[in-house]
């Protein structure tokens, strides 16, 4: 696609839209987050179809990922998997049941709590997230295409410094 700075987007159809109906309304934010919701929806479409072609769904992605990310032996316990994921402990139950009936996640005790459990990636599931992993990476670069290197990386940095303080919020929803 050729690089074209000044092309015009459907948010500024709908921004333009606001000024000419609301002209008292400063509605200069959605030039900004309008752009990140769409974008948002388009990761979502992009991230299914890699996950769809491995017969994943995101939720069980975003499980097995973590799993992967905390390196060998590739387990971590229900809580840890809870404060990853952002869900609740009863969801993360419901989870790893089902992964664990496709055969990608195992259970078992965890040596250093005679209570608890660990849940380990199997070596199926590690095969799973490994191809799905590179699979979402190329259609992240797709969706990356018309930035060059340095704008990916200052856009990186002011996502970053915006995300940052948000997540640091106590008793928000993260």
């Amino acid at each position: 696609m050729a690089k074209d700075p000044g092309r015009r987007d459907d948010v500024d159809a709908i921004v333009a839209a606001w000024r000419r109906e609301r002209p008292d309304l400063d509605v200069s934010p959605l030039e900004v987050l309008s752009r990140v919701s769409r974008l948002a929806r388009r990761l979502d479409l992009a991230r299914g179809s890699a996950f769809s072609e491995h017969q994943l769904e995101g939720w069980a992605f975003d499980v097995l990922s973590a799993l992967r990310r905390a390196g060998k032996p590739y387990e971590l316990s229900p809580g840890q998997l809870v404060q990853q994921t952002l869900v609740t402990s009863g969801t993360m139950t419901n989870r790893v049941d089902r992964l664990e009936r496709s055969g990608y996640v195992e259970r078992r005790p965890d040596p250093g709590d005679r209570r608890g459990v660990l849940v380990r990636l199997t070596t199926a599931g590690r095969d799973v997230v490994d191809s799905a992993m590179a699979d979402l990476i190329e259609q992240e670069k797709s969706l990356l295409s018309e930035l060059s290197e340095a704008d990916r990386r200052e856009l990186a940095r002011l996502l970053r410094r915006m995300l940052a303080p948000l997540e640091a919020r106590p008793g928000e929803a993260r």
